[in-house]
């Protein structure tokens, strides 16, 4: 199994436009296994485990059975892509595609 998720990994990394990624231990937000630097695996482990944890409770809010399975911010210079399990989170950063709708 855990050369099925390393060669999941490298298959991430060397998708089109991904700058990288880190999966986070949900019990206590840090970073697990990343390939950026470690100030910035930190940084995102950080912000999307206090995001994910604020999210989860709001989505509980309205419906207890609910939960949140995909979280995706696109910013100007970004997209992050958040996808929780069980105990783990994945994050991916890339590069954003396409043209924004306009608003």
């Amino acid at each position: 199994m855990a050369a099925q998720i390393e060669e999941t990994l490298k298959r991430i990394q060397t998708s089109d436009g991904v700058i990288g990624f880190v999966i986070v231990s949900n019990a206590d937000g840090i970073p697990i296994k990343s390939n950026m630097d470690d100030a910035m695996s930190v940084r995102y482990a950080g912000l999307v485990h206090q995001l994910t944890a604020t999210s989860q409770v709001e989505i509980q809010k309205d419906d207890p059975n609910d939960k949140l399975t995909y979280l995706r911010l696109r910013t100007k210079h970004n997209e992050i892509l958040v996808i929780p399990d069980k105990h783990y989170t994945m994050v991916v950063i890339q590069k954003p595609t396409g043209s924004r709708s306009p608003m």
